[in-house]
């Protein structure tokens, strides 16, 4: 269906992607589905769990990536898909699934979706979240022991062992793929009317416009 856009927002954990998701979808509302990449983590279901708790999550290898460009081709056609969930206090994918419906825009969003040329290629707009790597770390910190179940010293040594080397290796790189840079993250907010000025334009019929 030509009349979908769809948004990628990447940056490394704890950038601000989903303030800035969450400040789009305040703003648009019914418009817009969103795709998050956490929930497309491979399922382990043949590894127990302390062996699932040592793998690298921060490896495009550990997604199911191919899934999620499918289910992105769907809802550009206009059909439903049945999204997979996440469960990080086991660390593996949960049975629940949700069902995200085709609107007219359409946010991807995670820390490796510029990673993949052919999910980038899905995209009409390329947005990166960069952010402090200190400040990243806190607010990872943060989610992690506060919502995620997970204690401070396995927070630490996750971000020293994976996190930090593959941000590194492959999400700073891919920051090239980029249309837009946003400093800070969602809490920018010139670079938020900017972004909600290019989706009205769309919604309201005028992407003549950006041709």
């Amino acid at each position: 269906m030509s009349n979908i856009i769809v948004i990628g927002i990447a940056g490394g954990s704890g950038s601000g992607k989903t303030t800035l998701m969450k400040n789009l979808m305040r703003k648009f509302g019914d418009n817009i589905s969103v795709l998050s990449h956490d929930n497309y983590y491979r399922a382990h279901n043949e590894l127990p769990y302390e062996q699932r708790s040592k793998l690298n999550y921060d490896h495009p290898d550990a997604f199911d990536t191919q899934m999620m460009i499918e289910h992105l081709k769907l809802l550009k056609e206009g059909v439903s898909i049945e999204c997979p969930t996440y469960d990080y206090t086991i660390h593996n994918r949960a049975e629940q699934t949700i069902r995200v419906e085709p609107r007219p825009v359409i946010v991807v969003e995670g820390i490796l979706i510029f990673e993949n040329k052919e999910l980038c290629d899905q995209m009409n707009i390329k947005i990166f979240v960069d952010t402090d790597a200190d400040v990243r770390l806190i607010r990872r910190i943060k989610r992690d022991v506060a919502k995620r179940g997970r204690s401070l010293e396995s927070v630490l040594e996750q971000y020293l062992n994976t996190v930090k080397p593959m941000h590194e290796m492959f999400v700073e790189p891919s920051k090239k793929n980029a249309d837009i840079i946003v400093v800070g993250g969602g809490k920018n907010l010139v670079a938020l009317d900017m972004i909600n000025n290019r989706i009205l334009h769309h919604i309201n019929g005028t992407e003549a416009d950006y041709e």
